[in-house]
């Protein structure tokens, strides 16, 4: 079968690393991707299954290790070499249109769920990524025996599994795995009323603004944009003001009343969610947000030189939102994040979302598209094939 195959190849990571500081999405062209005919992943024993992606999105972590960023704490939680791409909407072998939910949780590795009804994201211990007869890897896109979503064939464990309702449109459906983050983000903020920001407008912090709109509280939701479409759509789906990023402080500075010391905000949102993950937005959310209140990253940092004297001052609580899970909610209910993001993507037609479909035979072109979407009017950039069965 036909797959795009990341291999282990130092020399050429560094290449994509540094052709990555000219252009955005050239380590496509020189890292250690390219387009193969392999074999197709063999079935392990137990509950698993063949799917054939239909469409598989190119997400920010995709881009960060082509582009020779992503961070050496993933080393060991992944084997190589793996065929990328988590975010699929694909068909079984029986005819079903599912959509993946990629992390490889226990039951993918011949363990217990961490409670009844656990999702694979949930639990309190790594321990089962050692178990199983798949080799390393957290989510499929980064596991050498599962194949991922940017080849012709991925197996997938029927914990991953969920159907795709004919009330969702494949755009739709492919939408549901970002959208999942979004709303694990907007749990974790643990919103009761008051100012929320939402730093970064890419297909993370959209969908993350969608969430906060349709399922918390919030008073009002300030959002940063760089690009005209990246603002029309923050707006769309529920941000009460859209500023760009150098507009920020100002603006939470004159929703919130507070002061200025110094170059500082002498308070400030209630919660930030950090959609970017960079140096510069983390240290920028920590003082947007009022003393005592919450930073929620939901972009991928890697490594970082930040410094931290306004977290320690201002009492701030920085958590983590990696991917998602069984999400509580401040009014009690208790509900997956996957269940919940594709009653999302339906609520806020998040489908629309999806600027730019291409083949695999182009993922030169498609990874340079998504690497600069914003400022080529696009957001979610996918790759699309025909079932392989």
């Amino acid at each position: 079968m036909k797959a795009l195959v990341f291999e282990r190849q130092e020399a050429r990571y560094a290449a994509a690393s540094v052709a990555s500081q000219v252009r955005p999405g050239a380590g496509a062209g020189v890292g250690p991707l390219k387009l193969s005919d392999i074999s197709k992943p063999d079935l392990p024993e137990g509950k698993w299954v063949r799917v054939s992606p239909i469409l598989t999105g190119i997400c920010g972590s995709d881009l960060s290790t082509i582009d020779g960023h992503s961070s050496g704490y993933f080393d060991d939680l992944v084997s190589f070499p793996f065929v990328p791409g988590h975010e699929v909407v694909g068909m079984t072998e029986d005819g079903k249109r599912v959509i993946l939910e990629p992390v490889l949780g226990p039951e993918a590795r011949n363990e217990s769920p961490a409670f009844k009804g656990a999702a694979p994201g949930d639990g309190l211990d790594y321990g089962y990524l050692l178990s199983g007869e798949i080799g390393s890897g957290i989510q499929t896109g980064f596991c050498s025996d599962t194949g991922g979503g940017w080849g012709e064939q991925l197996v997938a464990h029927k914990s991953q599994i969920h159907s795709a309702p004919k009330s969702l449109t494949d755009e739709d459906a492919v939408m549901v795995e970002p959208a999942a983050g979004g709303v694990h983000a907007a749990a974790k903020a643990q919103i009761d009323g008051g100012v929320v920001v939402v730093q970064g407008a890419g297909t993370m912090g959209l969908a993350t603004i969608a969430a906060l709109r349709q399922y918390t509280n919030a008073d009002t939701i300030i959002a940063s944009a760089k690009y005209p479409i990246q603002k029309q759509f923050a707006a769309d789906l529920g941000a009460d003001v859209v500023v760009a990023p150098s507009e920020l402080a100002r603006s939470v500075r004159r929703v919130t009343g507070c002061k200025m010391l110094g170059d500082n905000l002498s308070g400030g949102a209630d919660v930030t969610i950090d959609a970017i993950g960079n140096a510069a937005s983390i240290e920028s959310s920590i003082g947007l947000t009022r003393p005592r209140g919450r930073v929620v990253m939901v972009g991928m940092p890697g490594k970082v030189n930040v410094d931290l004297t306004a977290l320690w001052h201002r009492e701030t609580e920085m958590v983590g939102a990696y991917t998602y899970g069984t999400d509580e909610w401040p009014d009690g209910t208790s509900i997956s994040s996957f269940k919940r993001a594709k009653e999302l993507v339906r609520k806020a037609k998040l489908g629309r979302l999806v600027s730019a479909k291409y083949p695999l035979d182009r993922y030169k072109d498609a990874i340079s598209h998504a690497a600069q979407a914003g400022q080529r009017g696009s957001i979610k950039v996918v790759f699309e094939q025909n079932p392989q069965f």
